[in-house]
């Protein structure tokens, strides 16, 4: 397990003290004005599908301005440079507009309270009692990476043992949402996206000061970590070598096409927020709304990484006690003055608690309506899956204790959590696109294509990589190869369970299926039986050529 580097110590004052108490105040406040308008278990889950496109589109960025977007990628940044940039302009961006323009009006005018919800009403009770159970298990996984980043901040900050550290962040983040349920927790991101902002950017503008501006940063990493450190595409032909150890075949399909849409398309932790939206217009514009910031946010990840790698250059390696998680905190210590610390502190905690809250009521969501509701206990009055939904937040966040304490042990969260989206991401968004745009899909296929996909996903990782049968220069690159496998494999088995089981009745298919009428479901545009996206073998075959492709720079 990783401990906080002896020393990192944040000098922090009253000032700073007042500020973050301030900030707390207002967080529990508004938990308790939102829970004036929780009376069903609608209002707790979806905030009772009532909130305007801008809050809804903020929330949505917000909730992914967690770990992965504060430790995570200013680690990424350290680590490998400028290559932190894929994961916003290939890795989110497009992805979070075919969210928007594509998939949102199957999802909201389906009315389904939860993603796996979808795979019922498209394949069967099977497909989607797996997805149920894989997407709860990882979004208490993903859950404990924010809270094991939150405790980092506290760490820093009180000087608190990291386990004492991990249990009272949990348990704040835990008053806030059982209090207020969705409502708190998109209210609260709203406030927490300004906040992290006003942390970020002095952050970023102070650490190019001290460095000697854009000249001096670039100049120092190029001395010490080369050329292609400072470049997106630098050193990614197939067969060369670069920070990040994956070629442009890798990064494209494996990040900017499997992972990216696995997760934007199908992490119930951002579709609830535009599920929450007061119709289908603003559901549709919520990401689209989240794409413009994300667009800029990249540069106040990577600077304060960049600049942690020149100040720092040890960072990391062997021979230090920093890890690349460390960046942040690292920065803040040396960097800012009381006051700014404090909002500083503030916008992380921000950050982490918004993660953290996400996969939260995400989990709690999918846990009471998609499991509890209809295999353990259905048929119940509504105010029991209510106070049912209560109890399941506080189980959640007591588990992501525990689970906090795997992601202490891995020096880069950002590659923690790309395993985990390789894994229970990747397979389910390859079940939702092919039910989507395929009507011959039968109701078997979906639960066979989620076991194949995170089967192979997990045989690629721990076998292929860690094993050293093929080598795969960083875990980085074996999440792109392991993304990839993933996709292949459970569309392959999807399209062979096809040919020899029943496919759903047409019938039942309306609104679910890309070019189908529905009730009060927009009619998405529909193709000729010869569109692309009706020849499932062409797609099959294809995808195998290019699984196979990426393994060839790495058996050199």
């Amino acid at each position: 397990m990783h401990y906080l580097a002896e020393g990192l110590r944040l000098p922090t004052n009253g000032l700073d003290y007042t500020i973050l108490a301030i900030y707390f105040a207002v967080v529990l406040g508004i938990g308790f004005a939102a829970r004036a308008s929780v009376k069903t278990s609608l209002d707790f889950f979806l905030s009772g599908r009532s909130l305007p496109a801008w809050v809804t589109g903020l929330a949505f960025v917000a909730a992914n301005l967690g770990a992965t977007e504060i430790l995570g990628m200013a680690a990424t940044g350290a680590q490998y440079g400028v290559a932190v940039v894929h994961w916003y302009w290939i890795g989110a961006i497009p992805a979070m507009v075919f969210l928007g323009l594509v998939m949102m009006p199957f999802y909201y005018g389906s009315k389904v309270r939860s993603v796996p919800e979808f795979l019922l009403q498209r394949f069967d009770r099977s497909a989607h009692l797996l997805s149920s159970v894989l997407f709860a298990f990882a979004a208490i996984l993903i859950a404990g990476v924010n809270l094991y980043a939150l405790s980092i901040v506290v760490e820093a900050l009180l000087g608190w043992p990291q386990w004492l550290s991990i249990v009272v962040a949990g348990f704040f983040v835990l008053a806030y949402i059982t209090v207020g349920g969705l409502s708190s927790a998109i209210y609260n991101e709203v406030l927490q996206f300004f906040v992290i902002l006003a942390a970020l950017i002095p952050l970023s503008v102070l650490g190019l000061k001290r460095v000697g501006g854009w000249d001096g940063l670039t100049g120092s990493l190029e001395k010490s970590h080369g050329g292609d450190f400072l470049t997106a595409w630098g050193g990614t032909g197939i067969g060369d070598a670069n920070p990040l150890g994956a070629n442009w075949l890798t990064i494209v399909l494996g990040l900017g096409f499997v992972l990216s849409f696995g997760y934007w398309t199908t992490n119930f932790a951002e579709v609830q927020r535009a599920l929450s939206a007061k119709n289908l217009s603003a559901a549709k514009r919520t990401p689209l709304i989240a794409a413009f910031p994300k667009i800029f946010i990249v540069f106040l990840v990577m600077i304060p990484g960049l600049v942690a790698a020149v100040l720092v250059p040890k960072i990391g390696t062997a021979g230090s006690d920093l890890t690349y998680n460390d960046a942040i905190p690292l920065l803040m210590q040396e960097l800012l003055p009381n006051g700014v610390l404090g909002i500083a502190v503030t916008g992380l905690l921000a950050a982490f608690m918004a993660g953290m809250a996400a996969n939260v009521s995400s989990f709690n969501t999918v846990f009471t309506s998609d499991i509890w509701a209809k295999y353990v206990k259905p048929g119940r009055d509504d105010a029991y899956y209510l106070r049912f939904g209560r109890l399941i937040t506080a189980i959640g966040v007591l588990a992501s204790i525990g689970t906090a304490f795997i992601a202490a042990s891995f020096s880069n969260i950002m590659s923690y959590l790309q395993t985990l989206f390789s894994f229970f991401n990747v397979p389910m968004f390859v079940v939702f696109i092919i039910g989507m745009f395929w009507k011959r899909a039968s109701m078997r296929s979906g639960v066979w294509g989620l076991v194949a996909g995170t089967g192979a996903a997990m045989v690629n990782y721990f076998w292929v990589y860690k094993q050293g049968i093929v080598d795969i220069p960083t875990d980085q690159g074996a999440n792109f190869v392991s993304a990839i496998v993933g996709f292949v494999a459970g569309a392959v088995v999807m399209v062979a369970v096809t040919l020899f089981t029943a496919p759903k009745p047409e019938a039942e298919l309306a609104g679910l299926v890309y070019g189908t009428r529905s009730p009060g479901l927009e009619e998405p545009p529909g193709e000729g039986d010869d569109a692309w996206y009706r020849k499932p073998a062409l797609l099959g075959w294809g995808a195998i050529v290019i699984a196979a492709l990426c393994y060839v720079p790495y058996s050199f």
